[in-house]
């Protein structure tokens, strides 16, 4: 099998944000309340929630498989505060401020670039949810992602689950975190996004269309 080219470090530390990520990311994180002289339970700081909701998104884990101990902080706070931090978009601020990171640390690279899709479930609902039609019709998002050849995410847009993967194409082209350079640029994806609406948008924005995600693959061969 050949190697191919990979964001992945060779080790992670699933329980602590890495100090280069923490100095970015902490910029975009609401300002800390000193404890109050009156007294009171003392407010669980930004970092050990950080570090909370960074073991829960690389591991998979469920919000209530963490235990208080691991991070100081309980599983319903960081839940809490997960959600939180997302309805003041700082999750949105925060990967604009990685992707930029990523660009100057390793250099994007432009040149292949590839669209997917999965679908999750929703079932307490929101904005971005809709009748996942391959689950029962229960409630669900789908998870609309762009990447460079690397795999890197450059543009993610949440819908629900009863929209069609095409629909988000121009979110995820023209909501691209850092701007695209003029260089030479391969667009692939797979038979679901295989519409002219779909080829219009690419190529008008100065994608070479690939019809389907394989050739995203074969090209880092070369």
């Amino acid at each position: 099998m050949p190697d191919y080219p990979t964001t992945k470090p060779p080790t992670v530390d699933y329980f602590k944000v890495p100090r280069r990520l923490w100095r970015i990311m902490k910029k975009h994180l609401p300002v800390e309340v000193p404890p109050s002289r009156a007294g009171g339970r003392r407010r669980i700081g930004n970092r050990a929630v950080l570090n909370g909701i960074w073991y829960v998104l690389w591991t998979g884990c469920q919000w209530k498989a963490v235990q208080r101990t691991w991070f100081g902080a309980s599983r319903s706070v960081l839940h809490e505060r997960f959600q939180t931090w997302q309805e003041q978009g700082i999750w949105d601020k925060v990967f604009q401020a990685l992707v930029k990171f990523y660009r100057r640390a390793q250099q994007i690279q432009w040149r292949w670039q590839a669209i997917d899709s999965r679908a999750c479930a929703a079932p307490l609902g929101g904005s971005a949810t809709g009748k996942n039609p391959t689950a029962r019709a229960k409630l669900g998002s789908k998870i609309h992602i762009l990447v460079d050849q690397r795999g890197a995410p450059l543009a993610i847009d949440i819908s629900g689950a009863n929209q069609h993967d095409t629909w988000s194409v121009p979110n995820l082209v023209f909501h691209s975190a850092v701007k695209r350079p003029g260089s030479e640029q391969h667009f692939c994806a797979d038979k679901g996004y295989d519409y002219n609406a779909v080829r219009q948008v690419i190529e008008r924005e100065g994608y070479t269309s690939h019809g389907h995600r394989l050739r995203f693959f074969e090209s880092l061969k070369a």
